[in-house]
């Protein structure tokens, strides 16, 4: 368990660069997680972390419920950066899924249902397995109304300290280091949890 000021360190941190606070986060411990979705701005948080630290567990819960081409994606990913990957999935097959509960819409009643069995369980499973220090995350201001009042660093309820070093950057400076550095997008993502762009998913509720 990591204690330290984090309204403080924020404000150290505001106008350092990614590579800079990723460089300072990783030498407060050695066990440390990133995790991933292998969403549309998914590789610029891992190229950085193979940089720094190329041996960092990285954990991607699978919804079983990903378009081809992020799972095409992700596979471009993995073998580009030779990402150590901890992958998990609900403990039920899609099929069980799709007999029992169905792809619910967000009125649906089953809807709360579908989303614990597919991301809210296999992370939290993730989380207790792997049992991390530093959870590095590619959450950023202005995508939910949630995630506005976080910042570089807050804590989990579980007390994991969360670092996201791209906070403050929009999706057109995104765009714009994409371009710069070559790296690739996934365009076409899609997460059957949040549905709409501005709903949080539920994992960094956890």
């Amino acid at each position: 368990m990591i204690n330290i000021d984090t309204a403080y360190w924020n404000k150290k941190l505001r106008d350092k660069s990614p590579t800079e606070i990723v460089k300072w986060a990783l030498k407060l411990s050695d066990n440390r997680i990133v995790t991933t979705s292998f969403g549309v701005y998914s590789s610029v948080l891992l190229s950085t972390m193979s940089k720094l630290e190329k041996d960092i567990k990285v954990v991607w819960c699978d919804t079983l419920y990903n378009q081809p081409s992020t799972y095409e994606h992700a596979s471009i990913i993995i073998k580009k950066y030779n990402l150590n990957i901890f992958k998990y999935q609900s403990l039920y097959s899609k099929e069980e899924i799709e007999a029992s509960i169905g792809l619910p819409s967000l009125e649906d009643d089953n809807h709360a249902v579908f989303s614990e069995a597919v991301k809210l369980e296999p992370f939290r499973r993730a989380l207790q397995e792997q049992d991390p220090d530093i959870w590095f995350t590619n959450i950023r201001v202005r995508q939910t109304e949630f995630r506005d009042k976080k910042d570089i660093l807050s804590y989990s309820k579980d007390g994991i300290l969360k670092v996201s070093p791209f906070y403050y950057w929009s999706d057109a400076d995104l765009d714009q280091y994409i371009e710069d550095n070559q790296l690739a997008k996934n365009h076409y993502y899609f997460d059957p949890i949040k549905a709409l762009l501005n709903r949080e998913c539920g994992i960094h509720l956890e």
